[in-house]
């Protein structure tokens, strides 16, 4: 009698953004087994869930208590860690891969209690330290994966597999479009109000459309949209010219990917825009290879959008080809018996 052989079922857990973008540059690996996603209601999530099984859980990171109360973290911690368990009992993962942040925590934590190995790659944003979420799941992983050289000093079991690849000048044509995004986590008014003001005074003559997140604020005689599907917002890079980002990972890589002219402010967390700093580490570490126009102050955006407009656009994109190798033999050793799709 022939025994039909087992597909272990792979946990994807991952806030929402770039941490969830990261996942889906990965799919061609996961694809070929059972597998199921874990993330954040966002509007991308919603997406996702139209074409992958997707389970839900709260927005939860500990740097929430810097913007709200501690009443407030513990409530959408707690949700998140009940909705984690739910997800973790009926799935049964067999491995849980992670490329953070805080909403995965509970999800890496349970999985490896009930058995599944846990693999976490630490974002792509964490160029020089690790992020809040590594410091604590490094400890009960069992393969870490960091994306820089420099981080793999402070952690020397890591594995390292960098993704970023230069594609260098050239580009599609593009139309006088410019495009406003503050990502998925919250909104960010002062670059938005910071891009107004360049067109008030005259710097910005095309047509505006922006993303503003749930309650940001809205500039007259723009296209304003709270939330947008990722299909969409990838639609618009196509055909956008400029394009104002905060320091996510999954703004600045997709705008490179369309040849855009990008000009970054990153988040300040002393002016409660974020958690923590990480958006600095990673706008600089664009800038430095020449991707992008950063600025820190939106007194300086007419001087980077003149050094963005006389500067030939270069072209970047991730690719995980190394790190799908690393993870099939990863598969490989753990579950020799095993068959993919």
């Amino acid at each position: 009698m022939t025994v039909r052989k087992r597909r272990p079922r792979i946990c994807l857990a991952a806030s929402g953004g770039g941490h969830v973008r990261q996942i889906l540059d990965l799919k061609p690996f996961w694809q070929e087994h059972d597998h199921y996603l874990v993330t954040e209601p966002t509007a991308l999530g919603h997406s996702l869930a139209t074409e992958y099984p997707t389970r839900f859980v709260d927005h939860f990171a500990f740097g929430q208590a810097r913007i709200a109360s501690r009443a407030t973290l513990a409530a959408s911690g707690l949700r998140n860690f009940w909705a984690s368990l739910r997800h973790t009992l009926r799935e049964r993962p067999d491995v849980v891969i992670s490329t953070g942040a805080g909403s995965a925590l509970f999800t890496a934590l349970l999985g490896r209690l009930t058995g599944a190995r846990f693999v976490l790659i630490e974002s792509f944003a964490r160029v020089r330290g690790p992020s809040l979420f590594g410091r604590m799941a490094h400890r009960f992983a069992t393969k870490v994966i960091v994306q820089s050289e420099a981080l793999k000093s402070r952690w020397p079991h890591a594995e390292v597999c960098d993704p970023l690849k230069v594609l260098g000048a050239g580009r599609p044509e593009k139309e006088p479009l410019v495009f406003v995004t503050v990502g998925t986590v919250m909104p960010f008014d002062r670059l938005v109000k910071g891009v107004e003001s360049l067109q008030k005074q005259g710097l910005l003559p095309e047509r505006v459309i922006a993303q503003v997140g749930d309650g940001g604020y809205r500039a007259e005689g723009w296209e304003v949209h709270e939330r947008l599907p990722f299909d969409e917002v990838r639609a618009i890079l196509d055909k956008a010219d400029i394009v104002f980002c905060h320091g996510g990972t999954g703004s600045l890589v997709t705008g490179c990917q369309a040849g855009c002219r990008v000009i970054a402010i990153p988040r300040d967390p002393e002016r409660n825009e974020h958690y923590d700093n990480h958006q600095e580490e990673i706008v600089t570490a664009f800038a430095e290879r020449g991707l992008i126009q950063t600025v820190r102050e939106t007194d300086d955006l007419p001087a980077a959008l003149a050094a963005g407009r006389t500067t030939e656009p270069v072209r970047a994109t991730t690719e995980p080809e190394k790190l799908i190798f690393r993870l099939r033999q990863l598969m490989a050793e753990w579950f020799p018996d095993s068959e993919s799709k």
